[in-house]
């Protein structure tokens, strides 16, 4: 036997049951306040008395209803996506924009919460965060044919909102490149110009490799020639006195951060399991271009040997290095980078053995002193099977098929992307 309000509370659903099924909707109303007045928790009353509320236009006590069950449960979707439906019938964007984070942190791949946050940031004036989430959205999207007729409306304007930012943002960056492009008239630069209009979909990729930005003309190799990076001898000369400063630096076990960082309310898709891990962890030397100085400054061989390597130059992007850790029994998941015009390059420093990294068909195992430069662009994983930590020294370098005007042009494209704003919504090189 239960206590007397357990048996009042099953008392009480017996009856909402009995009155649902016989159309007494007013009586219904009345035992669910009744049940939620001796079980404030209750959430299938909190959920049932806001939809009531809802529908008869008390947006107010709809939100105060629904704040109170995601407060209490939060786990169901759909009360996240109802709060954020009548905080927007209220005006109420902070209240609209925190409930569409808890849905995502819930799913971040749901459609419908992606596409309303993009409705949100469109009508607060926000392109750049809108068509990050249109777009999120529309990649979870069924064809429309499948699409229920109701959300159709919906994707359609996310969809005309993506063509029109990048027919603007095309339009933007023409005039933006257009002096410096005067100033190289002659220089080769036909595989700069199909790139820019590839990247605004001006032009088919008929090499989808890239995630965002693809660069027509570049042979899809996966581990360069050798010959092609005159500065890899000197680089590999060094390793002795780069893995001394690593050992230094991993003993004092400060300054190590996990590889990968998403926040809660982003898809994580395959790698779930890594995101905030130190399973696969860094020691950044240049991040995103900048020099992390207190770092640097501890690896004075490693930053002198960095030197003399052809990093590129793309503002808040590049270039980039860093010590990367792999522990015992790691994988890193099949993924692809964001740009072909920029390399990887790996210089192994501890190899425990049963380690490899794919790149497209081509697996291969670190050796130690020998560095190798790979297209990240192409699919690629990585995994260490041993019981021991395996680090590389990992950094990028220009491709070396780029002329010198291509570079110059693709490091103007990116402080185009910076200027216009466009970073803020995850559109980097």
């Amino acid at each position: 036997m239960g206590t007397p309000i357990q048996d009042d509370i099953a008392a009480l659903q017996r009856q909402i049951g009995a009155a649902i099924q016989a159309g007494r909707d007013n009586e219904a109303g009345q035992l669910w306040q009744r049940l939620l007045d001796i079980d404030p928790g209750n959430a299938k009353a909190l959920f049932a008395l806001s939809q009531r509320a809802f529908r008869s236009g008390d947006l107010q006590r709809a939100r105060e209803l629904l704040q109170r069950l995601v407060a209490r449960d939060g786990q169901d979707l759909q009360q996240w996506i109802n709060l954020a439906v009548v905080c927007r019938g209220l005006h109420d964007d902070e209240g609209e924009a925190a409930a569409l984070t808890g849905a995502l942190t819930v799913d971040p791949t749901d459609m419908l919460a992606q596409l309303l946050r993009g409705e949100l940031f469109e009508r607060q004036g926000r392109r750049h965060e809108a068509v990050r989430a249109y777009g999120a959205g529309a990649m979870a999207a069924p064809p429309l044919e499948q699409l229920d007729p109701s959300l159709r409306p919906l994707l359609q304007r996310a969809l005309a909102f993506q063509d029109a930012y990048q027919r603007d943002y095309g339009d933007w960056m023409d005039a933006h490149l257009a002096p410096l492009l005067r100033d190289l008239q002659g220089e080769p630069l036909g595989r700069f110009r199909d790139a820019v209009d590839i990247m605004f979909g001006r032009k088919r990729r008929y090499d989808p490799q890239p995630a965002l930005f693809y660069y027509p003309g570049l042979a899809p190799v996966t581990f360069f020639d050798r010959a092609l990076f005159p500065w890899m001898p000197a680089l590999e000369a060094q390793t002795d006195a780069i893995r001394a400063e690593f050992l230094a630096v991993l003993e004092g076990q400060d300054g190590f951060v996990p590889y990968l960082s998403y926040p809660p309310d982003q898809p994580h898709f395959q790698f779930a399991q890594l995101n905030n891990s130190p399973d696969w962890s860094a020691y950044h030397l240049i991040e995103q271009g900048r020099l992390v100085d207190e770092h640097a400054a501890r690896c004075p061989a490693t930053m002198a040997a960095l030197a003399g390597v052809p990093q590129p130059r793309q503002l808040n992007r590049t270039p980039s290095a860093m010590f990367s850790l792999l522990r015992p029994r790691t994988r890193i998941p099949a993924h692809t980078g964001v740009s072909n015009v920029r390399l990887v390059a790996h210089l192994p420093l501890i190899l425990p053995g049963q380690c490899a990294l794919r790149v497209g068909n081509d697996v291969r195992e670190w050796e130690m002193g020998k560095a190798w430069v790979f297209d990240d662009t192409i699919e690629h994983e990585a995994w260490n099977d041993s019981d021991s930590l395996r680090v590389v020294l990992i950094f990028d370098v220009w491709h070396p098929h780029l002329s010198e005007a291509e570079r110059t042009m693709v490091s103007a494209l990116a402080d185009g992307i910076v200027r216009f704003g466009a970073s803020a919504g995850g559109f980097e090189l």
